[in-house]
């Protein structure tokens, strides 16, 4: 039996520790230290490069954006007729509150021109308030006579042109304005008003710068007849070299309107007269013949289409109506004072004959009615020719015409007790078929401009 070398007799003990190259089974490791980053330079400078590449193309990007906003800003400020106020119509503008406050900003005055207005048949007074942007009636509070001229005066009426002002009782929710205790003279009447929810007893101003639309006396029978001596006192004869050339209306005792094709091929104000108060050329022996100072054809009128056949002729001394009843202005037609569909008016105009003969011009009137614009612009009628600045009427009687007479013939209206100025023959010559109502330019599409050159001449 093999003994076993260390093993003592009688006892056993362990073997001796192996060598140190037995490893233990488990052993638990350390985890060394990381090794130190290694910076790469060259991919760290192109990061940033990048984005230094896409900084400057999104500034460039959005400073083009502003560009191209603020030139589509400037563009529409440019090409808006005035985006933060007015137009003054020159090209210029103002501000909002610039407009209306009596001192002239426009160069040509638009800002102060269509400030002041009487409306409807009672002449009520109104000015213009940009800041409450409306049309407000003048109080009688506090007005006098001063006030009344001066209100004359920047509408368009020549100095001296004013016949009376009054009270009025209305109702009014859009408020009034009335006129501080002192008046100036050296001040605009704008300047003297201030902006009022009330006015005293409802109480407004009444406002007539000449005394218009009174004094006929026509018998008024239906048919072509001849006028009455005084019947239509606001009817003159305008003359070139003696002869009759067309009529015209006195709407104030300076001014007389008549057709520009009148005027056209004669535009020397020293060519002219005038007569009033006449029915026939023995008439001119007896009356007074008026110079002229100016002649004021519109400029847009034209000869093939008609439109703008408007004028305006200032007489160089004004007209006593005083002196005669057979004289005496026409109401022009106050926004407010609106024609209708049907309305029956009275046609003045010189004719060459009385009988169907020919012979001196002598005044002739006839009952007409007015026509729809439709109607007259049919196929049948005008086909299109008619436009917004013209009316047609007609006869009352079938057989009723008159339009191959004369240039200038006037349409009045009679409306409140008050006879209005509603249009003026600008077809003398056309109406020749049987049907070929008269057109006649509409007085009221073209008050702005007849206010707008008295304005620039009331000193001439």
């Amino acid at each position: 039996m093999a003994t076993n070398p260390y093993q003592e007799s009688g006892s056993w003990k362990p073997p001796p520790p192996r060598s140190p190259d037995v490893n233990p089974q488990y052993v638990h490791h350390l985890t060394p230290n990381p090794p130190p980053e290694i910076s790469h330079s060259i991919p760290k400078r192109k990061g940033v490069k990048q984005r230094c590449i896409k900084f400057t193309a999104a500034a460039v990007i959005s400073l083009l954006l502003l560009l191209l906003v603020a030139g589509v800003l400037l563009g529409y400020y440019y090409s808006s007729p005035c985006v933060h106020g007015r137009q003054c119509g020159d090209g210029g503008c103002v501000w909002e509150s610039q407009w209306c406050d009596g001192v002239m900003d426009c160069r040509a005055g638009q800002d102060e021109a269509n400030c002041v207005r009487v409306h409807g048949s009672r002449f009520l007074l109104q000015i213009y308030s940009t800041q409450s942007k409306n049309w407000r009636t003048v109080c009688y509070k506090g007005w006098s006579d001063l006030h009344g001229r001066a209100g004359c005066q920047h509408i368009g009426y020549s100095k001296g042109t004013y016949f009376k002002s009054g009270p009025q009782q209305i109702d009014s929710s859009d408020g009034f304005v009335i006129v501080k205790s002192n008046y100036k003279p050296d001040e605009s009447l704008l300047q003297q008003v201030v902006l009022s929810s009330t006015c005293p007893n409802n109480s407004a101003v009444t406002l007539l710068c000449t005394d218009c639309g009174s004094g006929v006396n026509s018998t008024r029978a239906t048919g072509i007849q001849p006028a009455s001596l005084g019947a239509w006192p606001w009817q003159v004869s305008l003359q070139v070299a003696g002869s009759h050339r067309c009529g015209g209306a006195i709407i104030s005792p300076y001014w007389i309107v008549t057709t520009a094709h009148c005027v056209a091929s004669v535009s020397t104000p020293g060519d002219w007269a005038v007569y009033a108060g006449v029915v026939e050329s023995l008439g001119t022996l007896f009356n007074p013949s008026y110079s002229v100072s100016r002649v004021i054809a519109h400029e847009g009128y034209d000869s093939k289409t008609h439109r703008s056949d408007i004028a305006l002729m200032k007489l160089s001394k004004p007209l006593d109506h005083t002196v005669s009843s057979n004289i005496g202005p026409v109401c022009l037609p106050n926004v407010g004072v609106n024609t209708t569909n049907n309305q029956k008016g009275w046609l003045t105009q010189f004719s060459g004959t009385i009988n169907g003969d020919s012979g001196s011009p002598y005044l002739m009137e006839a009952e007409v009615f007015l026509m729809e614009t439709a109607d007259c612009n049919s196929t049948m009628v005008y086909n299109g020719r008619i436009s917004q600045d013209m009316f047609c009427a007609k006869g009352v009687e079938t057989s009723d015409n008159m339009c191959r007479t004369d240039s200038g013939g006037l349409l009045v209206s009679l409306k409140d007790g008050l006879w209005w100025l509603i249009g003026d023959s600008i077809w003398g010559q056309d109406c020749i078929e049987p049907n070929q109502p008269g057109v006649y330019s509409n007085i009221t599409f073209y008050l702005d401009w007849m206010f707008q050159q008295m304005r620039k001449h009331q000193d001439d």
